[in-house]
């Protein structure tokens, strides 16, 4: 909302059309828009927070970092996170067949949603913090769980490839160490 003193001056305009309520009108679309872009950034961080906290709930109480092995059936879990709910929409749905799709729009929500995160980790990766890093990962486990202090926490893109190629490079070096 624009502040007061900018709506108090905009009441006592009298003509509409005149310079001084223009340039009023100009002043609250801008700052309306400056505070839909504010909203816009602390949803995305919102988003990215729910995200981590869920990671952060499942690495709670580990003392070492993720194994790239690990890691891919934390990330192949969080994936499937939404079966539960998507399974008593099909309950619902097979239980009353003459109404219409009762819960469509947060069926349709979640598809969308689980489909490109799919799409993400098969591709380029979805943005997570590197709990392979055990630096990472203790700053990940110190992480308070604000989503206004994600921007602390080093993410990178991490894909299915990416881990699959790391847990053969560190089956290399174990293997090359049991040899020494």
């Amino acid at each position: 909302m624009p502040k007061n003193t900018v709506l108090k001056e905009l009441a006592k305009c009298k003509h509409p059309q005149s310079r001084k309520t223009l340039a009023l009108a100009r002043k609250i679309k801008k700052i309306n828009n400056r505070e839909k872009i504010k909203l816009g950034h602390a949803a995305k961080a919102n988003v990215l927070g729910m995200k981590l906290a869920w990671f952060a709930e499942k690495v709670e109480g580990r003392e070492e970092p993720l194994t790239p092995a690990e890691y891919e059936e934390l990330i192949d879990l969080y994936l499937q996170r939404f079966d539960g709910e998507l399974e008593q929409i099909k309950i619902v749905q097979a239980i009353g067949k003459h109404r219409a799709n009762q819960h469509a729009a947060r069926e349709a929500v979640i598809k969308t949603t689980l489909g490109m995160e799919k799409q993400h980790f098969a591709g380029g990766g979805l943005e997570l913090p590197d709990l392979c890093d055990a630096e990472h990962f203790k700053k990940f486990q110190e992480w308070n769980g604000d989503a206004a202090s994600v921007q602390h926490l080093k993410l990178k893109f991490i894909s299915r490839k990416s881990l699959q190629s790391a847990e053969k490079v560190t089956k290399a070096e174990t293997d090359q160490q049991m040899v020494e």
